[in-house]
């Protein structure tokens, strides 16, 4: 039980990760039409979102229980990158997508829309790594990573 905000951690970030930078890009290559791949695409980050949603929820009720499962420090360190990830996924899904998907200005809310899922990625490994750290620290010492 102890471990589950890393399971949690590592989920979000290699869901992420899968979908962004092998799944996506396939969907270009082997699908017929650039749009069939856009639509495809489209709902794939969907159904991101709600993972990202999920387990950031699942991480913060796992830092704020009566019971922590993650050092207070780096529960506090941490808090702030999955806050950001999940607010940076549900501004692609309800404010980027949407302009996407109606071609409003395709490049410019693309380039958005790719930037803000980067941050996601980034905000998800560093409260992996975060969390691994405190896992991997020698049993009471303070570590701050």
């Amino acid at each position: 039980m102890r471990q589950l905000p890393v399971w949690l951690a590592a989920a979000w970030a290699m869901s992420l990760s899968v979908l962004g930078f092998m799944v996506v890009p396939m969907l270009f290559v082997h699908l017929p039409t650039p749009a069939l791949a856009g639509q495809m695409a489209a709902k794939l980050f969907a159904a991101q979102t709600w993972v990202s949603v999920v387990c950031g929820a699942l991480l913060l009720m796992a830092f704020r229980s009566n019971r922590p499962l993650t050092p207070v420090d780096t529960a506090r360190e941490a808090t702030l990158f999955v806050v950001a990830g999940v607010l940076l996924a549900l501004l692609v899904e309800l404010a980027v997508a949407p302009r996407i998907v109606a071609r409003d200005n395709l490049a410019l809310w693309h380039r958005v829309g790719s930037a803000m899922y980067f941050g996601q990625w980034i905000c998800a490994l560093v409260v992996f790594g975060k969390l691994v750290a405190a896992g991997t620290a020698p049993q009471g010492s303070s570590e701050s990573a």
